[in-house]
């Protein structure tokens, strides 16, 4: 598998843009989460990893979607070059672009060229990536879009509120393969879109047209217009990850995951410190779906001081890892709410309606399934989540709190699923 996968990436893809991922994201982005490690053995905590929502404005309207896509709120420049600046000043080399949608930023490419040394991956529907973007991207070189697809053609259409959305989706996409530019394609694997996309068959189609990684994640039920019939089953979760884990070991396509360690073991990347997430008005959250700040990256401190020292952070990730390896949002509104509510954490919606939403929040089920971990096939994969993408000793001082919340999932399961 790795083999080919390579050699297929050496072949296919621009050589500035791969020299751009090895070093800026690879070695680099290692580097920078040693720096983490050795941060949080002095009780510090700054996550390698800044995950920038850079506007909220979109052109589709996808089913579930909790940005206040209607609205034209922008971080601006200044304010994204400082950001990144004082993050890559204490050893951030990779960033997280998404939206709405991050193409409709004006100012996106001139944010991706600012930073040469840096590393980029955007999150996109990819129907703005015409051949003059893709051109402009690969003479940048240190940005991998991360194109959006949500099923074949009627799924597509269904799920993301638009006609042709899978057409004009595919042509970003073939825009950024030949240009050679490094090109992933996310799905939020959901009840609509399981059976066709979580396949060896699509896979296998990624591969022929030329896609380098894939990133299968699972749709949240969050959000002004939550669709709970969306929601995957604890089964099927299983199902995915056991899906992952068998193609990672076979096919010449990487494949990304974020809610596991090496050995199966669920975690929350917002938990374990290892990312947060900016809003597209500057906020600081914990993470993208949980829309709640006190601090902003416009506050008179750098982000760095800003975050480290943050209570409302460092509260949300000590207490949702005392009770869950799994998502606290899913699993735990109230604990959310207690958070909220403790800190005088502000709604950073537009709507103004978040606190609302987590009341008509009923607990179910995320990653976290005790009793149904699926380690790692691969050597690989198994080696980089050991040293770059593990629990950071989270979970550790969560024991008897877990082994609680694993009797309560059973009461959860008998009428919630």
């Amino acid at each position: 598998m790795l083999p080919a996968l390579a050699l297929r990436t050496l072949r296919s893809a621009d050589k500035r843009c791969i020299a751009k991922f090895v070093w800026n994201f690879g070695v680099k982005g290692m580097l920078s989460v040693e720096r983490f490690k050795r941060r949080l053995k002095r009780g510090e905590t700054f996550p390698p990893f800044l995950y920038l929502s850079i506007i909220n404005s979109c052109n589709l309207r996808c089913q579930g979607c909790w940005v206040d896509v209607e609205e034209k709120d922008a971080i601006d420049l200044d304010s994204l070059n400082r950001t990144i600046n004082d993050a890559q000043a204490h050893g951030n080399s990779f960033f997280g672009i998404l939206g709405g949608e991050p193409f409709m930023h004006p100012q996106l490419l001139d944010l991706l060229a600012a930073h040469p040394d840096c590393y980029f991956q955007v999150f996109t529907n990819g129907q703005f990536i015409t051949e003059k973007v893709a051109k402009r991207l690969r003479e940048i070189g240190n940005a991998t879009p991360l194109i959006s697809i949500e099923g074949r053609e009627v799924v597509s259409d269904e799920r993301r509120g638009k006609k042709d959305v899978l057409n004009k989706t595919l042509r970003g996409l073939d825009n950024c393969i030949k240009e050679g530019i490094l090109t992933g394609v996310a799905t939020s694997v959901c009840q609509t879109n399981i059976d066709e996309l979580l396949t060896e068959e699509w896979l296998q189609h990624l591969i022929k047209r030329g896609v380098h990684y894939a990133w299968y994640h699972t749709y949240r039920p969050v959000g002004p217009k939550m669709n709970m019939a969306l929601a995957l089953r604890p089964d099927q979760l299983v199902r995915v990850r056991r899906f992952v884990t068998e193609m990672r070991a076979r096919l010449p396509i990487a494949i990304i995951d974020a809610y596991y360690d090496g050995e199966g073991q669920a975690l929350c990347p917002m938990s374990t410190g290892v990312s947060h997430h900016i809003g597209p008005k500057g906020d600081i959250e914990p993470c993208p779906i949980i829309q709640f700040a006190t601090e902003t990256i416009h506050d008179q401190r750098g982000i760095y001081e800003t975050m480290r020292d943050s209570a409302f952070l460092k509260d949300f990730r000590e207490l949702s890892a005392e009770h869950t390896r799994g998502c606290v949002v899913l699993e735990r509104p109230d604990l959310v709410k207690q958070l909220v509510v403790k800190h005088g954490a502000r709604d950073t919606t537009v709507r103004g309606t978040a606190m609302a939403e987590l009341d008509a929040m009923t607990p179910r089920f995320s990653q976290w399934l005790p009793g149904e971990e699926i380690p790692e096939k691969h050597w690989m994969y198994r080696l980089a989540k050991k040293y770059w993408f593990s629990d950071f000793g989270a979970y550790q001082k969560a024991h008897h709190s877990q082994t609680a919340a694993a009797k309560t999932k059973q009461l959860i399961a008998a009428g919630r699923g």
